[in-house]
């Protein structure tokens, strides 16, 4: 999976000039007047395109969102591993321009309002996730739908917050990190448990394994 999610550049030029004023001289202290003289558009402009600062600071955030519904809306084969897929284009963004993203960490967390703001902005990957899981599977437990949101979206936002701070991390780390969550859940594409030389079985799930999700692979071996 080496999609992105679509994030606009003339957008992203705004975000980065606010982001910028914010880290010198205070998120408080700076006006739309200057975040619009020095992004090179009129203040009328960036309210219609943002609606105010805090917009502005989160903005690559709803675009991401929308790119992952967009995604979400397609046929799927496998919906955990759709799920794992959108986390990770969500990262990809972001670690495709580090720099900026550790502005953006650095100005949220020095300010309250933001800060609030941001755990209501990771709680909407979280229902989006479990939102999607539950259409796609509406068999499946609602408690596995919104366990497998949850931790997907708080192992996503442990190697972000590495990646923020200045560890060196990549995709391909959050990628073993889902794995293992796949794993944990019992739904990784490969996950077959052994049941020994002897036995004589049909089909073989892990004990972990959602009833929907059992329920699934069945009707598609069937198919």
């Amino acid at each position: 999976m080496t999609e992105h999610a679509d994030v606009s550049p003339a957008r992203t030029a705004v975000v980065r000039a606010a982001l910028e004023l914010f880290s010198a001289q205070g998120f408080d202290s700076t006006s739309v007047e200057q975040i619009a003289r020095a992004a090179g558009i009129s203040r009328s402009t960036f309210f219609r395109q943002f609606g105010g600062k805090d917009d502005v600071v989160f903005a690559d955030h709803e675009e991401l969102l929308d790119g992952l519904r967009r995604y979400l809306d397609r046929p799927h084969a496998n919906p955990w591993t759709a799920v794992c897929d959108a986390s990770l284009m969500v990262f990809r963004s972001f670690a495709a321009d580090p720099e900026m993203a550790r502005l953006r960490y650095q100005v949220v967390r020095g300010v309250p309002t933001l800060r609030d703001r941001e755990i209501v902005t990771v709680f909407q990957y979280e229902r989006l996730f479990d939102e999607y899981l539950r259409r796609s599977m509406p068999d499946l437990d609602p408690l596995d739908a919104v366990g497998f949101a949850a931790l997907v979206t708080a192992v996503h936002n442990h190697v972000l917050r590495r990646l923020l701070r200045g560890s060196r991390t990549s995709a391909a780390a959050l990628r073993r990190a889902l794995d293992d969550v796949l794993r944990r859940y019992g739904v990784h594409p490969d996950a077959v448990e052994d049941p020994g030389p002897d036995a004589m079985v049909v089909a073989v799930f892990p004990r972990s394994m959602p009833m929907a999700e059992i329920t699934r692979r069945l009707r598609d071996e069937l198919a």
